[in-house]
């Protein structure tokens, strides 16, 4: 079956360590949580739409993500997503702007992203992770549009995004 199979996986292994008279105390803080996608788009965790790329915007410049109907799909065709149910954001390292994701003036997507006042913005070599199972709509023509902007002048930056999601709204 065509689809999306994977998984996405976040790892949290911390500990804070205390100052004592009789020792150092120890607070461990463990996370281990798996996000599994199968091909599909009849129920949740399953996908059929898995879009990746790596991007550069030039100083002080902005683009839209259309997440219906205009990016170029992994295999060829175009993207257009009925819903989203994750979207991975990470910025370049070697960047010296901060890298800002937003809903766009016009056409807003209405998922974690809407509206105009920065929702998520990544410093260099920062990234962020957001997922919703049952998965955020997308309107083409009225709320499909990301807004990616470069903070500054001055800089380029580069950032790679990764989109999964479905074709049919579960």
């Amino acid at each position: 079956m065509s689809g999306v199979s994977g998984s996405i996986a976040l790892q949290i292994e911390a500990r804070l360590v205390g100052a004592g008279d009789l020792g150092n105390p120890v607070a461990p803080v463990r996370v281990n949580r798996s996000i599994q996608f199968t091909p599909g788009t009849d129920a949740l965790g399953k996908a059929d739409v898995l879009w990746a790329d790596e991007r550069t915007l030039a100083a002080s410049a902005t683009e839209n993500i259309d997440l219906a109907g205009v990016l170029a799909g992994l295999l060829g065709g175009t993207v257009t997503a009925a819903e989203i149910t994750a979207i991975y954001l990470e910025a370049d390292d070697g960047n010296t702007n901060d890298v800002q994701f937003f809903g766009a003036a016009s056409n807003a997507f209405n998922g974690p992203l809407s509206g105009t006042t920065p929702k998520i913005t990544l410093g260099p070599d920062d990234c962020a992770l957001i997922t919703n199972k049952k998965g955020w709509t997308v309107t083409p023509g009225t709320g499909d549009i990301i807004l990616v902007a470069n903070s500054a002048g001055g800089t380029g930056v580069t950032y790679r995004i990764t989109v999964f999601g479905r074709t049919v709204a579960a």
